[in-house]
Order: structure tokens, then sequence, then C-alpha cells
């Protein structure tokens, strides 16, 4: 990890900014990206003096490119570029907007697509680096209707991976493409979600954000295609995907009841009749519905 050049974006909050302590404690050099600037800089101060900030939103091309351009005129090169920026929605499919739809794809996918195309040029003449998508469980398991559009945005995030690491393979083997996988994490998501939602803080078996940015670290040191940030979530997604009857997996999910509520146990989590061995959730419980209106986008 000494001396890469590790560019994170939605750095401001949550897993960005566990992550960037975690990459300037281990002697890397960073550049650190989102909208909110007075947070993004005391999250670089807390963890590196000599970090690249850049205030930006990465919903705009131009400003993603500013990124870039941010890091190779300050530090030369890039070695690893982490999409992290995302936000959540509180809508089912029945409920949804346009407007909610849209913001969705933007903010989790095209932010991500725009991050991919911005520095692959720079990799592809350096013929190697490293691009991590962070996910979702509800990426792979849509277990939370609630969620609706935003697990539909991540499941396109991770085709876009995929589709990325396999146009790559054969010419370019040392630019490494990854999907990492959370599931519910200990940050301010919840709260920040488009129509408002519970604190996945408060969430029983939220997972801190400090772990997750470990498994990234790990991913960062040893490169492969698709993690998951806990032990037992790629075998949830195993059997959903293996099943006869997946109707009859989705129905388990507490938070696709009718009557789960905030206290309800997320799926694939450890509780009375589940081993503590595969701890992994993919969704959080079904929250009430915010009769809010919907707040201006926020990094993750």
């Amino acid at each position: 990890m000494r001396d890469k050049v590790v560019v994170i974006t939605g750095a401001s909050g949550g897993i960005g900014a566990a992550l960037a302590k975690r990459v300037g404690a281990l002697g890397g050099r960073l550049v650190l990206a989102a909208r909110r600037e007075p947070e993004l800089r005391a999250v670089a101060a807390s963890c590196d003096p000599h970090a690249v900030v850049v205030a930006a939103d990465v919903t705009r091309r131009a400003e993603v490119q500013r990124i870039l351009d941010a890091a190779l005129s300050r530090l030369g090169h890039v070695d690893v570029w982490v999409n992290n920026a995302g936000r959540g929605i509180t809508r089912r499919v029945s409920e949804l907007s346009d407007e909610d739809f849209d913001e969705m794809m933007v903010v989790n996918v095209k932010s991500a697509l725009y991050g991919m195309q911005a520095v692959l040029p720079h990799f592809r003449e350096r013929r190697r680096g490293h691009i991590i998508n962070v996910s979702s469980m509800l990426g792979r398991v849509p277990f939370a209707p609630f969620r609706s559009a935003y697990s539909a945005a991540k499941h396109a995030l991770n085709a876009l991976t995929a589709n990325l690491r396999m146009e790559l393979a054969a010419e370019y083997p040392d630019i490494h493409v990854t999907t990492v996988s959370p599931g519910v994490v200990a940050t301010e998501f919840g709260l920040k979600a488009r129509g408002g939602g519970p604190d996945s803080r408060t969430l029983p078996f939220a997972q801190p954000p400090e772990e997750v940015a470990e498994v990234i670290v790990e991913v960062i040191e040893h490169p492969t295609a698709d993690v998951y940030t806990r032990a037992g979530m790629r075998e949830q997604v195993v059997a959903y995907y293996a099943a006869e009857d997946m109707a009859a997996v989705e129905a388990q999910a507490p938070s696709a009841r009718p009557t789960a509520t905030a206290s309800s146990t997320p799926p694939g989590t450890p509780g009375p009749s589940r081993s503590p061995s595969t701890p992994g959730s993919p969704a959080s419980p079904a929250p009430p519905r915010s009769a809010s209106a919907p707040e201006p986008r926020k990094d993750s």
C-alpha cells in the first residue's frame, strides 16, 4: 500500500472516510473527492495532511475528470480508483417517480461509469491499475422492496463492472476491476436516503465502516474480481440464484414481509436460529414510510 496513489469518491463520511484513514495509515497517497468540502477537509486532516482534496459532484462528468486531473497534476499518476459515492432510497416499486429512478441511476451508476471512463485511458497507458466499485448486497439479492431503485442501480453497476473486467482481461491483464458488496453498514446511509429512513447505525448487526475499509484494503493489496465484506454473504447469493423457487427465498426476508418492523432481524444476520458464522446481511428491515419531501443528494 505504501506510496500507492488511491482516489476515493464519497470520501467525506462513512465507508469512504474509513477507507481514507486506513489507506493513509498504511502509507498510501490519497486523493479524496466529495461534494461536502468542510467534511472532506476534516477527513483529510485526520489521515494525511498531504492528501489532495477535490470538492466535486461526481454526477457530473466534467467534475469527475477534474478529480483525475488534480490527481495527475499533484501526484503524477493513479494506482487505484475507488468509486464509492452513492445514495439510497426509501420507495417501493409502485411508489417510484421518474425523478426517484433517475437520481438512483445517476448517483449510483453514472457516477461510477464516469470514474471508470475517466481513469481508464491513464491505466491503459500505464498498462496497470485497479478500479474498485463499491456496490451492495442489494445488488446481488433484492431482498429489500423499499430500496427498489437503489437495488436496481447496484445490479446495473455490477453488470458494468463485470463487463469492463471482461473487456480488459485479454489485452490488459494487470488492470484489475473489482466489485465490493457490503451489507448493512453503520453509517448515515439510511438517514440520507431519498425519502428518509431508519438510521443504519441503529440497526442490528450493522457492520462498522472500518471493517468494510479493511476488506477494500485487502483487495487493493491482493486484487480479486468480487468480494463480500462478511462471511456467509456469497453463500446467500448462491443459494438465492440456485433456488428452484426464488419467490420462496424472497418470502423469508423479513424486509419483504408486510409485518416487518424496524426491530426485525435482517436476513442473513446471526440470531437465535442462525449460526454466527454467517453474519452477512443483504438488507435492512423495512422502515416506516417517510412523509418528508426528498432531500438533496448527499455523499455516502
